[in-house]
């Protein structure tokens, strides 16, 4: 059936044309992500709490997975719901699906940490941030072998779906600590934006950044949604959200009855231990609080991605940021989440300095710490912020085991063998 919401403007693929085949070119894109390497490592890689403490814990992977679940059923309720979408002109749940199993793929090791600590030792090369990573990864480096680097060829509407923001990092007044594309990245936006010259007005503040495509807006929600509630049922099972401590937070904070309310669900679900089963339907009422309104800009005349706003009932946006305040202020500023990022600055801090003395300021007897494609990549680039960069991709690539036992390698004398290839 054709899909008259999108046209070949939308399909188009970066680089060289694809092949065509029984599938769409979103399906395309959602099963090219599935079976890429880095789409794996994220089972290994940090959402809340380190990766394989604990089997029930979400990580990475199962996150981006309940996030491309809302996302296609946000497809599904808004089809549902009639005018503007019919059965001929409607959001694709593939598309969408992909967007949402991409939008992580760029996070580092020990998550928000690693991010911070890598933004902190890229910040004279050009800047490292999680959404420009993922961007990198899907047009430049996501399949590698000892041959070749390159992306996965995705389609316009894919990358245009993963650009949470927009303005590159030289645009801001100073260097910002996150929410920027990377520079050479320029190539990449005016593929999404067809050449179109970007207004003036999306140039002042933060206005480029929150222009963007409705699937870029359905997987911003869907993964509110998810990591809102979800990061609280974790930290209830991880033992960091007892009643005393929620008592004590909402005491201090002061709430009004809105906000009350929810509190007294979660302390009712977490007594009567149904907190899962209340917060499935918490994703469900999520959901249907989503309609669409339509829209007119510089790119809506070009593309329907662009017709059209989505529009959260701003109570489901009330409660979300309430559940995620009360995550921040309980488990991320505990000893516990805080000791996790003190070991990433550590661990990173201590590779990155061995990188760089091997490979970019070589000091006395150099030895070969970099897998050989790796360093052959580094040597090859003429650039210290080449260099920089090839190094901080091996870094933002490895899971939370690998870059743990790589740092024990090269560090604690009784740890590793040389029949240790991993």
């Amino acid at each position: 059936m054709t899909n008259r919401f999108y046209s070949s403007f939308d399909e188009e693929a970066w680089g060289e044309a694809r092949k065509s085949d029984y599938r769409t070119s979103f399906q395309v894109d959602r099963d090219r992500v599935i079976h890429a390497h880095a789409f794996r490592k994220l089972q290994s890689k940090t959402q809340v709490f380190l990766s394989g403490e604990y089997d029930f814990y979400r990580t990475r992977l199962t996150h981006s997975m309940e996030v491309a679940q809302i996302g296609r059923s946000i497809c599904h309720y808004l089809l549902s719901q009639g005018g503007p979408l019919a059965t001929d002109f409607f959001i694709d749940g593939d598309l969408v699906e992909a967007v949402c199993l991409s939008h992580d793929l760029g996070h580092p090791p020990f998550g928000h940490s690693g991010e911070r600590t890598l933004q902190e030792l890229m910040a004279p090369h050009g800047g490292f941030e999680g959404n420009a990573q993922t961007l990198h990864l899907l047009t430049e480096t996501m399949y590698q072998n000892e041959a070749s680097v390159h992306g996965m060829q995705p389609t316009r509407a894919l990358l245009d779906g993963v650009l949470k923001y927009k303005k590159l990092r030289r645009e801001f007044p100073q260097p910002p600590h996150n929410h920027f594309l990377y520079d050479p990245q320029t190539i990449y936006r005016d593929f999404v934006f067809g050449g179109a010259p970007i207004p003036a007005a999306l140039h002042e503040g933060e206005a480029l950044n929150k222009f963007k495509s409705v699937e870029c807006q359905i997987m911003d929600w869907a993964d509110d949604a998810a990591y809102s509630l979800n990061d609280i049922v974790d930290g209830v099972k991880a033992g960091f959200l007892t009643i005393d401590r929620i008592e004590s937070w909402a005491a201090g904070v002061g709430i009004d009855a809105e906000r009350q309310h929810h509190l007294e669900t979660l302390l009712r679900a977490i007594r009567g231990d149904k907190l899962e089963a209340v917060f499935a339907d918490k994703i469900g009422g999520f959901i249907t609080a989503c309609r669409l309104r339509p829209r007119v800009n510089f790119m809506s005349g070009r593309t329907h991605r662009y017709a059209f706003d989505l529009v959260v009932a701003p109570e489901a946006l009330r409660e979300a940021q309430f559940f995620k305040t009360m995550a921040n202020d309980i488990i991320f500023e505990s000893p516990q989440l805080q000791q996790i990022e003190h070991k990433a600055r550590k661990v990173l801090f201590s590779l990155w300095e061995s990188c760089w003395h091997n490979y970019v300021e070589k000091r006395g007897r150099v030895i070969n710490i970099l897998p050989p494609r790796v360093g052959r990549l580094v040597d090859a680039e003429t650039e210290v912020a080449g260099k920089a960069r090839r190094i901080c991709d091996w870094l933002a690539g490895l899971t939370d085991g690998l870059i743990v036992r790589t740092y024990k390698r090269l560090n604690d004398p009784d740890f590793g063998s040389i029949r240790d290839l991993s």
